[in-house]
């Protein structure tokens, strides 16, 4: 397997055939069931596979280094469920997520809450169609989350490194769970901390919630199912977490400077949100104290204009933090290409990280 021959179409396929199985078991239980499980097919709709991807990339960097057979070998079903199931996680976190956020939309349709809130509407339900749907939202996910474990469970029955890659996909769920907790929770807690600890704060939150389980734990699944050795495990490991963490404050860019046509959510999103990220640290620590409050102010009023969502903008800019956090993604790419360098992998693999990393650090959506 190689970039040019990506098997990506096989995880979806793989996705498809699941969301068939899970609709025909729910099919004679009523419209509201069957209701349900559509709104989680239409969770996976979209995106850009890249967890899947990166799974993919870390089982061909140890399968390479095997035997000339298994390296021109495709990834077996173990390799292609684990993929699978993780694009199943992530929209799981996203349902979550946009709940948390309040937001409205994801990749440029109605998020899932504010789906489930018209879909009550529509029908002429009793009660309150907003709670419907934030309660509905709760409970897809964790539907969502189930049907993970079911498609990696049902790719590990046979796999040699089963007992390996269920230790990598455990560890991922409950970092990634914790993570979003310390996101929701800095939003709260961070005028108790001194202000030059935000930036490292955010961090934190970025690496437990973003970094490790969109590209460095990935990554280990894939490589475990290989077999890969202590090594490989380790510079794949180095070579993902500052990849991931590039990737999540490229997510903080574009969240509040990205082009709403391109990344399907409204432009600003973040400071309406209040997300304390690195790119707000960085802007909170240039300002004076009454700068600084007329700033705090303004994050995280969901009611804020175009006209005051470009004077957070520019203020962002004039302090030189969105510089920093550019300059600070450079430094986390390179770090991550220093761990490639002489590691015990693949070299077509190799290759293919580095344009997976480009990738994922340089797009605009």
């Amino acid at each position: 397997m190689s970039a040019s021959d990506d098997p990506i179409e096989a995880v979806s396929q793989r996705l498809a055939s699941f969301v068939t199985d899970q609709s025909t078991t729910w099919q004679h239980d009523g419209p509201e069931a069957a209701g349900f499980v559509r709104a989680g097919a239409d969770a996976l709709t979209g995106g850009k596979r890249l967890r899947a991807r990166f799974c993919l990339a870390g089982w061909q960097a140890v399968a390479e280094t095997r035997s000339p057979a298994e390296a021109a070998s495709t990834p077996g079903d173990d390799v292609i469920a684990a993929a699978a199931a993780l694009e199943i996680f992530h929209a799981a976190a996203l349902v979550h997520d946009d709940l948390i956020d309040n937001s409205d939309t994801r990749r440029g349709r109605p998020a899932a809450h504010r789906a489930l809130e018209a879909a009550h509407r529509a029908a002429g339900w009793a009660g309150d169609a907003e709670a419907f749907g934030r309660s509905g939202a709760i409970l897809l996910g964790d539907l969502l989350v189930a049907w993970s474990d079911d498609l990696l469970e049902a790719g590990l029955r046979t796999a040699e490194h089963a007992a390996a890659a269920r230790e990598v996909y455990a560890l991922m769920r409950r970092e990634v769970t914790v993570g979003q907790f310390l996101d929701i929770a800095e939003e709260a807690a961070f005028v108790t901390a001194p202000t030059d600890e935000h930036a490292a704060r955010a961090l934190r939150v970025a690496s437990l919630k973003s970094a490790r389980y969109s590209v460095q734990h990935p990554l280990l699944l894939g490589a475990r199912l290989a077999g890969a050795d202590a090594t490989q495990a380790s510079a794949l490991s180095a070579f993902g977490h500052p990849l991931g963490l590039a990737f999540q404050l490229r997510d903080d860019v574009l969240g509040v400077f990205g082009d709403s046509a391109v990344t399907g959510k409204p432009s600003g999103d973040d400071l309406r949100e209040g997300k304390r990220t690195v790119l707000v640290a960085y802007a909170r620590e240039a300002q004076n104290d009454s700068e600084r409050s007329a700033f705090d102010a303004l994050l995280g009023d969901p009611t804020l204009d175009e006209e005051q969502i470009a004077g957070l903008q520019q203020i962002i800019r004039d302090t030189g933090a969105l510089d920093r956090v550019e300059e600070l993604i450079t430094r986390t790419v390179a770090d991550a290409d220093a761990a490639l360098r002489d590691a015990p992998l693949g070299v077509e693999a190799t290759r293919w990280l580095r344009e997976l990393a480009h990738d994922a650090t340089t797009r605009t959506a």
